[in-house]
């Protein structure tokens, strides 16, 4: 039997409204809705379209010793040309060598001999961005032969064998995005997306927190043992996916507190129609427009990309400013769900009640 709204009593139905009055209204909801929908579906074709329909790369950063003349002089010389690559000028060999492995460059360039012949060396770090190792080789590999200098190219950070593309860590984030803001948006749904008090918010964080870890736990399993794609570092994986799950949770819990079920619409914005293309995917920021190029460096799918890539194949300090910024994220929206439920919660619960009270008497 159909209630004044039209909601069928069967579990997870609902019955067309009853009456002109509550039909007007559904027509008009529903049309709101269905434009919101067709404005972020546009949005979304426009912003991977935009992102990734012509990779070009700009600035991408190759690492260089100071006093190495060769190969700033060749890399010099490859800038006149194009500004695909930039070199990046260290003191010495070793600290050039720790900013590959902390992914602020992805291919060191230095000179040496070879039987007395002068010569350079190319290390690149394929598994911070693959298309950008073979982007950097293909580029240096030219300018040496147009210079008749000999090249010797090796990956100090090869990607995994079973993720030649390297989209492993693109599709993990992603899951692991989706999964953190769907987890908040039932709970929305199911318990009202304003917790009324202060323990019930609590509560709700805890919750999301546990998801969380399962949700990474689930990430480590399926992309380890279950794909055998990576063999090593399953625990800093699972931290990994749980923080990058637990931001994109409580960043929609947070948006869902203050603005209700339509804050699911902002969330999707940022997520997925901005946050996807805006971090990358397979390829590195400095191949992306400067609008998703600079969004990589703090939204969600893009530092919980970082964050995988990092923990998996580099050091610590690759990891260091995604994890941060991710539990900035977290911290940040944790606060905000505490506000929204200690100046919104019992005042909007009580409103609500307000008129079931009142048809009672």
């Amino acid at each position: 039997m159909a209630d004044a709204g039209g909601a069928g009593s069967g579990v997870g139905h609902r019955a067309e409204p009853v009456g002109r009055e509550s039909w007007r209204r559904s027509l008009i909801r529903s049309a709101v809705l269905l434009f919101g929908t067709l404005v972020l579906a546009t949005a979304f074709i426009a912003a991977y379209a935009g992102a990734l329909h012509e990779p070009k790369p700009k600035d991408v950063p190759v690492g260089v010793v100071r006093s190495d003349q060769p190969a700033r002089t060749l890399l010099a010389a490859v800038r006149q040309q194009d500004k695909a690559l930039i070199a990046v000028e260290y003191a010495d060999r070793a600290a050039a060598d720790e900013a590959l492995a902390g992914r602020d460059v992805y291919a060191v360039l230095a000179s040496t001999t070879s039987g007395g012949t002068p010569a350079l060396t190319l290390v690149t770090a394929s598994a911070a961005a693959p298309i950008a190792a073979q982007v950097i080789t293909q580029i240096v590999q030219t300018a040496a032969q147009r210079a008749q200098v000999a090249l010797a190219v090796s990956d100090s950070v090869p990607i995994a064998a079973n993720d030649q593309r390297g989209l492993v860590p693109f599709y993990l984030a992603v899951g692991l995005v989706l999964g953190g803001y769907l987890g908040a948006t039932v709970l929305g749904i199911t318990l009202g997306t304003t917790p009324r008090t202060l323990s019930r918010a609590a509560a709700r964080i805890g919750g999301l927190a546990i998801y969380s870890a399962l949700l990474g736990l689930a990430g480590a399993l399926v992309t380890g043992p279950g794909l055998d794609v990576w063999h090593t570092h399953f625990a800093g994986l699972v931290g990994a996916g749980a923080l990058a799950a637990f931001a994109a949770a409580m960043a929609a819990a947070a948006v869902q507190g203050w603005l209700g079920l339509l804050g699911t619409g902002l969330v999707i914005l940022l997520l997925v129609v901005l946050g996807n293309p805006g971090s990358g995917g397979i390829y590195a920021p400095e191949f992306l427009p400067d609008f998703f190029r600079d969004m990589h460096l703090w939204n969600i799918p893009g530092l919980a990309t970082d964050l995988v890539r990092a923990v998996v194949y580099f050091s610590s300090d690759a990891a260091a400013w995604p994890a941060a910024t991710l539990a900035i994220w977290a911290v940040a929206a944790l606060l905000l769900l505490l506000a929204a439920t200690a100046i919104r919660g019992e005042g909007l619960h009580s409103w609500t009640r307000r008129p079931q009270h009142q048809n009672r008497h």
